[in-house]
């Protein structure tokens, strides 16, 4: 099963929803820090399991899963990931932190907070 694409417009409706998509960011956490888009989970490719041991409970949850930018691979692969752990509504946001931040969207630093999904 391949996760599914989903466009900068349509992120944005959804995070307006009753029930918004869990945001993971496929980068090392030095890139989180420095911006992520806001609310999302860190989820660093080495350390992918712990991370949804620890954070990630609901396999039902809608997930979008990002990286750097178009050019960056990181997000289908943890997607691709995500859904052979048994995760159903697993999307991609292909175009990434670059692609938020052109369209003139806040994005957050620093170190992430301790929610759960």
């Amino acid at each position: 099963m391949q996760p599914g694409n989903i466009a900068r417009s349509e992120l944005e409706a959804a995070l307006a929803t009753q029930r918004p998509p869990v945001l993971l960011e496929a980068l090392d956490e030095a890139y989180y820090r420095k911006a992520h888009l806001p609310g999302a989970i860190a989820l660093p490719l080495g350390r992918l399991d712990s991370v949804v041991r620890e954070r990630l409970h609901d396999k039902a949850a809608p997930l979008v899963v990002y990286c750097a930018s178009s050019t960056c691979k990181n997000s289908d692969v943890a997607a691709r990931a995500l859904l052979a752990l048994g995760f159903r509504d697993v999307r991609v946001y292909s175009g990434g932190k670059a692609d938020w931040m052109d369209g003139g969207l806040p994005v957050e630093t620093g170190a992430e907070s301790s929610g759960t999904a």
